[in-house]
């Protein structure tokens, strides 16, 4: 489906020697006193006994960043952790570990993510043999997002399959939830805490030792070498080539190695705002050239998009670290559980002006573990004091009002606390400020309607806070500046929504909702099934503000209706002085949609936000079979969850 990326793989590193020296260096910051051990103890005997695997399923990069804070907080308790993605870890290993946390995130509709599948298919195959685990004691955290119908469903299966094959539950599964608003933390803080309070009992210390305070710093998961600016290009390209290919100091799998790796950089063919320059947002039709991708995607796939900063956000962080745009640096891995990043996102040697462009993410919103390391570098009591009390579990509500309220940026942060802002090593800047994670947007076009070619549907996201201060959304702001011409990195993906198959000798009608930019995977699918002569069953309700504003492909639209190709029913919100929204639209059509979910067995799908309308959307659709099978609410409740959960597909975002 992706072209291939020609850069090279990292050589693997010896993970025992790397990280008995790291914990070698942990130990040298903790006085341990002498009485009452063993003679013949020693610190790395003491070590061995004290392994904490740490594997996670992760599709888009968070559950793997959850995991390695899980590897860090393992190491203050003096556990040698094995950070790993879940595929590429062998089962046999498994079967003699006894202490094992999983972090895993849900995808699509319920689905596993994909570095997690061949690893629970092998452990499901096993699911006759209830002793198959009886030796592991786990945890496992989720990451989901309650909008979705199966809110932690892939965490929730593993967790019952490890219990199945008699595995002993440490704690109880942990169910992060995105949408809640201090985030995925709310539920991993205290989780992990009461983790490592059960832990510390199970693996106690010995007399006069006990875990590593916050007040130790930790070595930074990189180690960063300028390059002299005198030297000649010769050598520096000589130096890197040593560094790259025999550094015993770097590790690299399959399944860490980011997906940048499958990257193509495609030319974008065109770049047009389709909605009025009067209206007040900004929603641009973005096209690429993918003839150079192989495949053909289908509909519901995804175009994941690799963004940089913009250029103003760019100078912002330099200047507000006093940074040098042009010195050069090599990366080398200092943590066993690291990776670096790929080449080519970050070229060997780079300047620091390209790492900004294309690495740091400057806008995210920090969270808890920033503070706690921001801790280190200050010069300043006050800000210290400050770092300390967001860092701190009684201290989380402040850093809600300061950073997640008024989605205060790092870039801000770094502004605000002048004495700590200059005074950070340069190496810990890969700690503290995450990787620029990339985009999914869902292909809004068809490869048979529209061969060679993928659009994307993209709301450009601009607005305030409570701070007055403009906000500009990372990868649409990029993408709308970019020219005819321009190359942007993109590779594609399945999506979370599946259609039904057009060479199959029975194809349900399918009813798609779509407020907005959600319309974007059905204009994929119309144009997909329009395409292959299959037009008949197409049902679109579609909303926006103003017919004459934001009323997308409404020309095309209207000619597949004119046609008998698209049955298509619009809600526009603000022509009329009493609002009116899909899910209304949807109730005042409730006969004929029952008719063709309760007679033709027809697939719904719902995209859009996933605030408020994922919700007025369910309802609307219990309303229907309510109406429709006239047997109550219980009734309809019952029906949505025994028959049209598996025809109701979602996908939101935040």
């Amino acid at each position: 489906m992706t072209c291939k990326f020609r850069g090279k793989m990292e050589s693997p590193v010896s993970r025992s020697r790397l990280e008995i020296n790291f914990m070698r260096l942990l130990n040298e910051t903790q006085q341990m006193a002498s009485g009452n051990k063993p003679k013949d103890w020693t610190f790395e005997k003491w070590l061995e006994g004290r392994s904490l695997v740490v594997l996670y399923g992760s599709e888009m990069g968070t559950a793997q960043e959850i995991a390695a804070r899980v590897g860090r907080e393992a190491r203050r308790h003096f556990f040698m952790p094995n950070v790993s993605a879940m595929d590429d870890y062998p089962i046999e290993r498994l079967l003699k570990q006894t202490l094992v946390v999983f972090v895993v995130s849900t995808t699509g509709q319920g689905d596993d993510p994909s570095n997690m599948r061949s690893f629970f298919k092998t452990i499901w195959s096993k699911r006759k043999d209830r002793m198959f685990l009886s030796s592991l004691q786990f945890g496992v955290i989720g990451l989901g997002d309650s909008s979705y119908q199966k809110f932690n469903y892939a965490a929730k299966r593993l967790n019952n399959l490890l219990t199945h094959l008699g595995g002993q539950p440490i704690m109880n599964l942990g169910l992060a939830d995105d949408q809640h608003d201090l985030g995925p933390e709310f539920v991993i803080d205290p989780w992990l805490e009461s983790f490592w309070s059960k832990i510390t009992k199970l693996y106690p210390f010995p007399e006069g030792m006990q875990p590593l305070s916050p007040s130790v710093l930790l070595p930074s998961k990189f180690k960063a070498t300028f390059v002299n600016d005198l030297e000649s290009s010769e050598n520096t390209l000589q130096l890197g080539s040593e560094d790259v290919e025999s550094s015993q100091n770097t590790v690299q799998s399959k399944s860490n190695a980011s997906s940048f790796d499958s990257a193509c950089k495609v030319k974008v063919t065109m770049n047009q705002r389709v909605t009025s320059v009067d209206h007040f947002q900004e929603v641009r039709l973005v096209e690429f050239d993918i003839s150079q991708i192989e495949g053909r995607h289908k509909p519901g796939d995804v175009l994941m998009v690799q963004p940089q900063n913009l250029e103003e956000h760019v100078e912002e962080f330099i200047n507000v670290l006093a940074l040098n745009p042009q010195q050069r640096f090599y990366l080398e891995v200092n943590d066993p559980n690291s990776v670096l990043p790929s080449p080519s996102l970050l070229p060997r040697p780079c300047t620091i002006k390209e790492c900004v462009e294309t690495y740091f993410d400057v806008q995210a919103i920090p969270q808890r573990y920033f503070f706690e390391l921001l801790a280190h570098f200050t010069s300043d009591e006050n800000e210290k004091e400050k770092f300390l009390e967001f860092s701190s579990s009684e201290g989380q509500q402040a850093l809600y009002d300061y950073c997640n309220r008024p989605k205060r940026t790092i870039m801000e942060v770094f502004a605000d606390f002048p004495h700590t802002s200059t005074n950070i090593p340069f190496e810990y800047l890969f700690d503290l400020v995450p990787a620029i994670k990339p985009r999914p947007y869902s292909i809004a076009s068809s490869s048979l309607a529209v061969p060679n070619r993928a659009q994307l549907l993209i709301a450009v996201v601009q607005y305030r806070t409570i701070l007055k201060r403009k906000r500009l959304g990372l990868c649409t702001n990029w993408l709308a500046r970019q020219k005819v011409g321009d190359c942007v990195p993109v590779w594609i993906k399945p999506g979370t929504l599946t259609f039904p198959d057009l060479s199959s000798e029975s194809i349900p009608p399918v009813i798609m909702i779509a407020p907005g930019t959600g319309c974007a995977p059905f204009r994929s699918y119309i144009q997909e099934r329009v395409a292959s002569g299959v037009s008949k069953g197409l049902v679109m309700v579609f909303g926006c503000r103003y017919s004459s504003k934001d009323f997308f492909f409404k020309e095309e639209w209207e000619a597949l209706v004119n046609n008998e190709q698209l049955e298509l029913y619009c809600a526009f919100s603000r022509d009329q002085e009493e609002k009116v929204y899909v899910q209304h639209v949807m109730k005042k059509n409730a006969q004929y949609l029952w008719k063709l979910i309760g007679e033709q067995n027809a697939m719904v799908y719902f995209a859009g936000n996933a605030k408020r309308v994922p919700i007025d959307v369910y309802e609307a659709l219990t309303y229907i079979i309510e109406t429709g099978r006239g047997k109550g609410a219980q009734d309809a409740e019952e029906y949505m969850k025994n028959n049209l959960t598996k025809r109701y597909q979602t996908e939101t975002w935040a």
